[in-house]
């Protein structure tokens, strides 16, 4: 047998019982304290607080059950095994309902089955002391995490903050086009961009970009996208670099700085430029996927093109498309957080859903929640954008 030391409460009226079991009790290696009467083993309990107590039941004055009732109030779970003799046991019922860990039955003929009785409640009263250090442990280490989680919901909201104003407005008109645009976020913060703005009388450019993975260190890259297209705009009203005006070229630019950078992001990009005398759209593409969704007089298509998302490798290529947009058109262009919501089971069969909305003029910034049933507060896999451009007569 496993030697569990202890301190243990021997609390009996009869001196004779007492004394043997005390004595046999302390060669077997326990620390024990003794008491005559009930009160006597109360006040006892109160200075020695020991690991178990063991109480005759029959006793004059104060009882074993008064006794028991007495120790739960003062530190309950010790450890109370009652002794009785065997024509009390209703006493013995009422004492295992108040809370007694044991019983056994007078006069105990072998003191290995009371020397058991207390190994046994010394080793269960040590799982039970250890499970309350552990879940006083857990309850502090979930007080913490609590604490940390409502720092980081109030860091991810001041980001999100910041990054709605890096955004453009939601809805605006720039030389008779008019640009809206809706973004779902999966978390606080999203991983998808949009922006456009004019960059001479008669050019607009604009993008939709969705970095790879979720949370901050997504949307960081995002601050990236705004602060290049900035720089790109000085250079080109400074005139020292005219790489705005090339689709291709300014996905490269974003391609090298971030492989430059080697954060371990990459974006899908779509990045256009639209001629507004002629209508002639110019644009290059890095891993985006739908691609836009043009409409106009000629009927409703994807646009053509693909390369790699930037970010990915060093050695990527990118080039310009150009199509004629018309003097009316719709286009719209999502992120790939879209798919992931679409019911249909195959990608061809997601691609022809979003070519009917916009067919039938449905898939637009104020009924894209209706129509992927996204209800409030319900979580998403992926960040979902939507940006559209139209000019109508």
């Amino acid at each position: 047998m496993e030697e569990v030391s202890g301190r243990i409460l021997v609390i009996d009226d009869e001196t004779i019982v007492r004394d043997s079991i005390v004595a046999y009790l302390e060669d077997s290696g326990f620390e024990v304290y003794e008491a005559e009467n009930g009160q006597e083993g109360v006040a006892c309990f109160n200075r020695q607080r020991p690991d178990v107590v063991l109480c005759d039941l029959r006793m004059p004055s104060m009882d074993g059950l008064a006794v028991l009732k007495e120790i739960n109030q003062i530190r309950a779970n010790t450890p109370f095994i009652v002794v009785s003799g065997a024509g009390v046991m209703a006493d013995v019922v009422e004492a295992l309902r108040l809370g007694a860990s044991d019983y056994l039955i007078k006069p105990i003929l072998d003191l290995e089955v009371l020397e058991h009785s207390i190994r046994r409640n010394l080793k269960q009263q040590a799982l039970l002391n250890e499970n309350i250090v552990y879940r006083h442990q857990l309850e502090r280490k979930n007080k913490e995490l609590e604490h940390r989680f409502e720092e980081l919901k109030l860091d991810q909201l001041a980001g999100r903050e910041v990054q709605k104003r890096m955004l453009p407005e939601v809805q605006s008109q720039i030389a008779g086009i008019e640009f809206n645009y809706h973004i779902i976020p999966s978390l606080y913060l999203s991983g998808d961009f949009v922006d456009y703005f004019p960059i001479s009388k008669d050019k607009v450019v604009f993008y939709i970009a969705d970095v790879s993975g979720h949370g901050a260190s997504s949307a960081f890259i995002t601050v990236m996208l705004k602060n290049l297209s900035n720089r790109l705009r000085r250079n080109l009203k400074r005139q020292s670099t005219d790489d705005l005006l090339y689709p291709d070229k300014v996905i490269s630019r974003i391609n090298k700085e971030l492989v430059d950078a080697a954060l371990g992001k990459h974006v899908s990009v779509f990045w256009g430029m639209i001629d507004l005398p002629t209508s002639m759209l110019s644009y290059s593409v890095g891993g985006q996927f739908p691609m836009p969704i043009l409409r106009n007089d000629q009927g409703v298509q994807y646009l053509t093109g693909c390369s790699q998302p930037a970010g990915l490798f060093a050695e990527a290529q990118y080039s310009t498309y150009h199509i004629e947009l018309g003097e009316e058109f719709e286009l719209v262009a999502l992120s790939d957080g879209i798919l992931e919501v679409l019911p249909q089971e195959s990608l061809a069969d997601k691609e022809a859903r979003l070519l009917k909305w916009v067919e039938q003029g449905q898939l637009n910034t104020e009924n894209l929640e209706q129509l992927i049933s996204i209800q409030e507060g319900k979580e998403i896999p992926d960040d979902i954008t939507l940006l559209s451009l139209a000019r109508t007569k």
